[in-house]
């Protein structure tokens, strides 16, 4: 019986006086029985750690609101435990939110948006056709270079320097637009 009233007069000074000796002592004796316990109950080594530590801080920061008159400290402490476990177990059942949608681009974003591909389309026009074609096909329908250059039955350098070329006068006619 005295070893009962020893761990609540440890719990009492903690939550009273935040003794860091008596708080020791509650570790000492209780970290290995959780730990045990949470085991058993089917928890990884380190998931029974990771509920060692949190209700030890749990312990630490509500050690002035227990009640030596409704519960023994040893219940009180295992039903903390036991809580930690509870609700470690429904965070990992929970399943995560979708991330939130994006939000729509607001009316001016649109606009410029629209002009700014309007700009680029008219722009484009004004290239040379054979310039014009390959990036139509680069960047619109995604083709590799080495794709284009089969597709037009050309040489892979003469798809390279007309992507190049037409991408700097694409770039001029939109700085002067």
């Amino acid at each position: 019986m005295r070893f009962v009233s020893q761990l609540t007069e440890h719990l009492q000074a903690v939550g009273q006086h935040a003794d860091r000796q008596a708080f020791a002592a509650l570790f000492e004796h209780f970290a290995p029985r959780i730990k045990g316990m949470m085991m058993r109950k089917g928890a990884s080594d380190a998931q029974a750690e990771e509920v060692v530590q949190e209700t030890f801080l749990a312990i630490w920061r509500q050690a002035s609101r227990f009640d030596p008159t409704r519960a023994q400290a040893s219940t009180w402490i295992y039903t903390i435990a036991r809580n930690k476990y509870v609700d470690r177990v429904r965070k990992m059942r929970r399943p995560e939110p979708p991330p939130p949608p994006e939000p729509e681009p607001g009316a001016d974003k649109a606009l410029a948006r629209h002009q700014d591909s309007a700009q680029l389309l008219e722009n484009l026009n004004k290239l040379p056709p054979a310039q014009a074609a390959v990036l139509r096909y680069s960047f619109f329908e995604f083709q590799t270079q080495a794709q284009i250059a089969e597709r037009l039955g050309l040489p892979l350098g003469t798809i390279k320097s007309r992507t190049r070329l037409g991408l700097r006068a694409l770039r001029a006619h939109m700085e002067t637009s």
